[in-house]
């Protein structure tokens, strides 16, 4: 698989990104609204309505099956970014799965239940581990970043910010500095532990903030098993 990047020449950001699947690859992709263009032949994307284990650890209804050999154009909203790591390095990390844009064949998944102080304000009940051989391609506003841990000094993350972190670290919920900073601040999760965290550097954009949040379930539904519904429902 390639991944080719097209950036603005006069501010660097990515306009939008071009994938290639050699024969005998596949990937999956979790936002198939993204993709703008398709070379290949028309068997070769299948898209498919998941189970309902599938639909409530991933939020989505739909997935797009896409099978080499092929290339697609994938657009990006402004200030949006995508980056592909290993499966391999990441097996103990619990992803936010909106964030994840696809993964390909040989990555499997297992969904972790959350402790409930953790979901009153993330409103998601699982994270997911991925494990296996092959790549995840992980969606973000702004640059994805990597911060190293520590057992005794927190660090502290905006609670819209955190994609990634080992299952081992401690999180906890609060605010810090002082009292005219806490009341000026978004939740942050307080996390030690060994290892790193992976973080966006920005906050959700209004395009793809309805697939990044809840949205109604009915609306949702509905948007994606009807024949252009993403145009007629708002």
């Amino acid at each position: 698989m390639d991944i080719i990047y097209n950036i603005h020449p006069g501010n660097g950001q990515s306009l939008g990104m071009e994938v290639r699947l050699e024969d005998h690859e596949k990937l999956y992709m979790l936002h198939s609204e993204m993709i703008i263009a398709f070379q290949g032949a028309s068997h070769q994307r299948e898209d498919r309505i998941m189970d309902l284990k599938g639909m409530v650890r991933k939020k989505k209804w739909l997935r797009s099956d896409l099978s080499g050999p092929c290339r697609f154009v994938l657009s990006l909203p402004a200030g949006y970014s995508v980056r592909s790591i290993p499966v391999k390095d990441q097996e103990d990390f619990l992803f936010d799965v909106r964030h994840v844009l696809f993964y390909t064949s040989g990555v499997q998944m297992k969904s972790v239940i959350q402790r409930m102080k953790n979901v009153v304000v993330t409103r998601d009940w699982v994270r997911m581990k991925f494990f296996g051989e092959g790549e995840i391609g992980i969606l973000s506003q702004g640059p994805l970043v990597e911060m190293k841990l520590s057992d005794d000094a927190p660090i502290y993350i905006d609670a819209g910010c955190l994609v990634a972190y080992p299952q081992n670290a401690k999180l906890d919920l609060c605010v810090y500095g002082n009292q005219l900073a806490g009341q000026h601040m978004n939740y942050h999760w307080k996390i030690t532990g060994h290892g790193y965290v992976l973080m966006q550097t920005g906050k959700p954009g209004l395009r793809l903030e309805e697939h990044l949040q809840d949205d109604g379930l009915i609306k949702r539904l509905l948007r994606e098993i009807i024949p252009f519904g993403g145009v007629f429902i708002k």
